[in-house]
């Protein structure tokens, strides 16, 4: 786990951003219905650290309860799972994919494993297939030319003024 700091991260369209400014302590897999169902995943997958160290640097982060002691943030312009708390806890944990640069980041423990789903484990057996690169170049070159993904970094301004 890198311990870099600031860590920043957000939604796919840009709309909001945030930043951790001191090193996560747990990055974590939770397998339980809720998280599953919450990020539309086989797992949650979830780094964090302390809400005083947590920031948003864009936009406004709408806010769900999924329980009575739980609140998940996304963002309500493109839906994108953010965050999850404990309602008046001291910590809060972003979303792996939400993080500019999730792969410095391993997870290093795993919840909820009751809930995991059976084929979790074999994943890593399954054949790749081709990337639509291979199979499709004009395709893949229309969504390159259409994307609406914010970049994996902070921008002056949203959206682009490209």
């Amino acid at each position: 786990m890198s311990d870099a700091v600031p860590q920043t991260g957000g939604c796919q369209c840009g709309a909001v951003r945030y930043r951790f400014t001191a090193p996560f302590i747990e990055v974590s897999l939770c397998h339980c219905r809720m998280c599953q169902k919450a990020t539309g995943g086989l797992f949650g997958a979830f780094a964090g650290g302390f809400r005083d160290d947590f920031e948003i640097t864009r936009g406004t982060l709408s806010l769900f309860r999924s329980s009575d002691s739980v609140e998940r943030g996304f963002c309500s312009a493109c839906g994108t799972p953010l965050t999850f708390a404990r309602v008046g806890g001291k910590r809060i944990s972003v979303t792996l994919g939400s993080l500019d640069h999730p792969e410095a980041f391993p997870p290093t423990e795993q919840a909820g494993w009751t809930g995991h789903l059976a084929f979790v484990g074999a994943l890593a057996e399954l054949p790749n297939v081709p990337v639509i690169e291979d199979v499709a170049p004009d395709l893949a070159r229309s969504i390159r030319a259409t994307n609406h993904q914010h970049p994996d970094h902070d921008t002056a301004d949203w959206p682009s003024r490209n």
